[in-house]
């Protein structure tokens, strides 16, 4: 038995699209209610030896987009990004109404909460998220979770839910994570191989090497490399298998591919920084700024700057790189593209002097930016 599941008191579950639509995208109502099923039981169950009291769920569903698609006509998953908010705004309403339905043969109520990458990166929009989270729980509504399709672009987007799913679990301190897919666990090569085994447990990076990780489903965005992505950032025991096995996984069984939590967490900010954005641009740092960010921490300077690529703006997340234009550390920028040329390798007690004190900054803060390699690693090449 997994015991870290057993005794979890409050978890995220995430069902993907493909565990909830029919072949034709429109939503499966004995699917929904046979998962209903699983959580209400789940919840109530609280009378066994070794189970949490008090027990909470929070449900990350996809589906919205892939539920708009019949009722628009739409034959398969538009690229569009236009097309996919509208089959979003659609399906939305329809999903929750299911929901709806669904859990209140339980006598359970429900709450949509709906996100952006925005809300997991600006502070006071983390916090309300949070808020209204944490006071959903208390009052013993089954909050239903999805990405804002109708809003997201592309530029700020979590990509799928798994990594959604991941940042809830860290933003609400969940004791445990499940993700739900179409395939019942993780392989060591596509499952319907000959040879391909089952992985049970994994305890850190390397017992996945050699691993083959196959592509996305039939109607969702995700893939296995997403959910090992989720499982490796959610900070807490994670469980991966398929819909149709959501009872026993709850229950602790030895099915699907159980992820050990491993170390210490970063921030909800930085998992999103490092995990849901895409650089809008590059700042080339010398090797003393590489050393600075990476090992020592710090922020980083204009002093450091030796160059800047792309067109973006104030606050934009831009990937930093060190001479050989390897990617070292992302974070939110202080400037616009165009006004960082000015800047380069001067100090901030310079630029005060000659541009005014607003000029007395950091081109990124500390506080705003990840490192996305090993120390040992940058510190060899500057």
């Amino acid at each position: 038995m997994r015991e870290a599941v057993t005794r979890a008191r409050r978890i995220v579950v995430k069902a993907g699209s493909s565990s909830l639509t029919t072949p034709d995208g429109s939503i499966d109502a004995a699917r929904i209610d046979a998962l209903v099923d699983v959580l209400a039981g789940w919840r109530r169950d609280d009378g066994r030896p070794g189970a949490s009291r008090g027990r909470e769920v929070v449900f990350v569903s996809s589906g919205a987009i892939a539920a708009g698609l019949g009722p628009l006509s739409l034959s398969s998953r538009p690229h569009d990004l236009a097309l996919q908010q509208a089959a979003a705004s659609v399906g939305q309403g329809l999903l929750v109404a299911r929901y709806t339905a669904s859990f209140a043969r339980y006598g359970l109520g429900v709450g949509q909460v709906l996100l952006t990458a925005d809300d997991m990166m600006r502070r006071s929009h983390h916090r309300n998220a949070q808020r209204t989270l944490e006071q959903l729980l208390a009052f013993g509504v089954v909050p239903i979770v999805n990405e804002n399709d109708t809003v997201a672009t592309d530029e700020i987007r979590f990509g799928d839910n798994d990594r959604l799913a991941a940042l809830v679990a860290h933003l609400i301190r969940a004791d445990a994570l499940v993700l739900l897919s179409d395939v019942d666990a993780l392989y060591t090569g596509d499952p319907r191989e000959p040879g391909a085994r089952r992985i049970t447990d994994v305890r850190e990076p390397a017992d996945l090497d050699g691993v083959r990780l196959g592509g996305s489903g039939r109607v969702g965005t995700g893939g296995m490399v997403t959910k090992v992505e989720a499982a490796r950032i959610a900070g807490v025991p994670v469980v991966l298998t398929n819909a149709d096995s959501a009872g026993p996984a709850l229950a602790g069984e030895n099915v699907g591919t159980y992820f050990h939590p491993a170390g210490v967490q970063p921030s909800t900010r930085r998992l999103w920084l490092a995990h849901a954005t895409t650089g809008q641009g590059r700042l080339r740092l010398d090797p003393g700024a590489v050393e600075a960010v990476v090992r020592r921490r710090k922020s980083l300077l204009p002093a450091g700057l030796t160059g800047v690529e792309g067109d973006f703006s104030a606050g934009d997340p831009v990937d930093l790189c060190d001479d050989d234009g390897r990617v070292v550390a992302r974070g939110l920028v202080n400037y616009d593209a165009s006004e960082i040329p000015e800047l380069m390798g001067r100090s901030t007690r310079w630029l005060a002097r000659e541009l005014g004190p607003e000029y007395e900054r950091e081109i990124i803060h500390r506080d705003d930016l990840v490192v996305l390699v090993g120390e040992q690693a940058a510190t060899r090449r500057s």
